[in-house]
């Protein structure tokens, strides 16, 4: 006699990493159930919803197994034996590469995974812009670390430094996206962190003139 109602069996951690190369791939809302569950390795509605409750609940365990794992790129901006201006600059090439390996989508799902949500949906771009507000505040702890350390002048061009960072940080996934390769990338860093040089120079030039 044929069993029947056996429900099946899956690897949850397995599923776990489809779904977040699916959500990576396509962004939040594009991606369907019916998607989800196929990737997944085919799992019944009723295996789907057991297992993780629903789609926004997924996608909330997806952002912190990939804030767990890719995400570790930003890492340094809370190393504090490191100095501010290293901190800065691993975090943003080491983004640089893992945004553009193309062993796995290219660009950021903080950035790219809900950059458009109806309303209904609101839940779940309010989730990643508190993940983007957070490396903000570590690019603003760097700066902060180096005023008070006298590395960096105390100025109104120093303030802008945390916001010109997470802004090239976070528009890295678009130029990723696009097809920019890591040392198109790594040299825009360069030219990016003269602007910190510049002014720890200027700071120095001014210090040895008093």
């Amino acid at each position: 006699m044929a069993r029947t109602g056996r429900p099946r069996e899956f690897d949850r951690d397995k599923a776990l990493d489809a779904a977040l190369t699916l959500f990576w791939t396509q962004g939040y809302e594009p991606t369907s159930l019916n998607q989800l569950k196929a990737c997944m390795g085919n799992i019944s509605p009723a295996s789907f919803y057991a297992a993780f409750g629903s789609k926004e609940a997924l996608f909330r365990e997806v952002v912190q197994r990939y804030l767990e794992t890719y995400g570790q790129v930003t890492a340094p901006l809370w190393g504090e034996t490191l100095a501010p201006r290293d901190a800065i600059e691993q975090t943003l090439r080491r983004s640089a590469r893992m945004q553009t390996t193309r062993s796995h989508p290219t660009g950021c799902l903080i950035v790219l995974g809900a950059s458009n949500c109806s309303p209904e949906n609101q839940s779940v771009q309010t989730l990643l812009a508190a993940e983007r507000a957070r490396t903000r505040k570590g690019m603003k702890a760097c700066v902060d670390r180096a005023v008070a350390s006298g590395e960096l002048p105390p100025s109104p061009a120093t303030e802008t430094l945390p916001t010109l960072f997470t802004t090239f940080l976070h528009g890295m996934a678009c130029e990723a996206r696009d097809g920019d390769r890591a040392k198109k990338l790594d040299a825009a860093i360069t030219t990016l962190m003269q602007i910190w040089d510049s002014l720890a120079a200027r700071l120095k030039s001014v210090s040895s003139h008093q």
